[in-house]
């Protein structure tokens, strides 16, 4: 498999023994194999010359035999000790084992204690900035089903559009909204949905909850969709009868900053540099010391994946990368506002993927 190939290559050029790696969508992207394993062990070891291994439940041998793994799965029941199956398994295929690298970010303290326990004289190497760095451009058919992701998000914003009533629950239109995309051949959503209303929407990760729509609302809605394994993720803001002309400004000072920062997406544009040209906008309409949170994060199997788009990042963008732009003024006093689209960095400028408008929509 090609990706493992890419870890291979890291190994032997860092001259480190071999690879474990435990967090599942790492585990996805590098064998296709899509488990929520809990609190069991699941791994992927991948060594400098010998083939891999999967390590996994008992239980999920069949699932991974199925995805088409060809290389050795090793088994473990629940009453297993699963780390003694994975010491056998590593020091049978290699006598000498000084370095691992591991995902420092995922490995728990209790598993990292086990594994020094194991092997004492163990030392680890940071394994994850290297698959970061791998799963940043997106192939074609990972963008495909990106693509795909996005129209069902955008079909989850029309729903949920649609089913807006005064003395509606917030709670009563997520059920309705996760309903239908599943429907529709979501597989999940990428995180729990939030839609909420009113003076909630002033809560940049708000919590749908009992309360009723009422007239001259705002409603955010900020949603993501599962497609073979790939996230979307938008977030729309409408309102609920006429706007105040305060609500209206604060909206258009939003939309006006994404499309900014949606401007200078091309290969070569520093991440910062999409911050900013966003911030500004605000800053300058009076409302800077209300966006707290960066401008976007990268997307694809995680809903928030490398790279982090902040003001401070000078990392320049490269075609096939694939992240949100989703500015937002939160007033506590008046109402909250965000608009969040999923880009692909082409090659000389940007495709966006969710396409639901964003003048302000007026309902009821």
């Amino acid at each position: 498999m090609a990706n493992i190939q890419k870890v291979q290559d890291f190994l032997v050029e860092h001259s480190i023994d071999a690879a474990l790696i435990t967090n599942p969508d790492n585990i996805f992207y590098l064998t296709d194999f899509r488990s929520d394993p809990h609190e069991r062990l699941l791994g992927v070891v991948v060594f400098k010359e010998k083939d891999p291994f999967i390590i996994c439940p008992a239980m999920e041998v069949a699932d991974v035999k199925a995805i088409g793994w060809n290389y050795d799965i090793i088994g473990y029941k629940d009453t297993d000790n699963a780390f003694a199956f994975l010491e056998q398994a590593i020091t049978e295929r290699i006598s000498s084992f000084l370095l691992l690298a591991i995902e420092k970010q995922h490995l728990t303290v209790d598993r990292f204690e086990i594994l020094q326990s194991r092997f004492p004289s163990l030392q680890f190497a940071n394994l994850d900035e290297k698959l970061a760095s791998c799963r940043l451009v997106k192939n074609e058919i990972e963008l495909e089903h990106l693509r795909k992701a996005a129209e069902l998000a955008d079909y989850a914003i029309e729903v949920g559009c649609n089913e807006i009533a005064e003395g509606k629950t917030e709670l009563e239109i997520v059920q309705a909204v996760e309903t239908a995309v599943k429907q529709k051949g979501a597989e999940k959503m990428s995180f729990d949905t939030i839609i909420v209303s009113g003076t909630k929407t002033a809560s940049p990760h708000g919590i749908p909850g009992e309360r009723k729509i009422e007239k001259g609302d705002f409603i955010l809605f900020d949603l993501g969709v599962v497609y073979k394994g790939y996230c979307s993720d938008i977030t729309r803001t409408v309102s609920f009868g006429e706007p105040s002309e305060e609500k209206r400004k604060i909206y258009e000072t939003v939309k006006k900053a994404q499309q900014a920062a949606i401007d200078v997406v091309r290969p070569g544009t520093l991440a910062k540099e999409v911050d900013l040209a966003a911030r500004s906008v605000i800053e300058e309409a009076g409302y800077g010391e209300l966006f707290p949170h960066r401008i976007g994060h990268g997307l694809g199997i995680s809903v928030h994946e490398y790279p982090s788009l902040t003001g401070t990042n000078d990392m320049p963008l490269e075609k096939g990368m694939v992240f949100t732009i989703e500015p937002g003024i939160y007033d506590p006093s008046i109402t909250g506002v965000r608009i969040e689209d999923d880009l692909y960095v082409t090659e000389d400028g940007v495709e966006v993927l969710t396409k639901f408008p964003k003048d302000l929509k007026v309902i009821g």
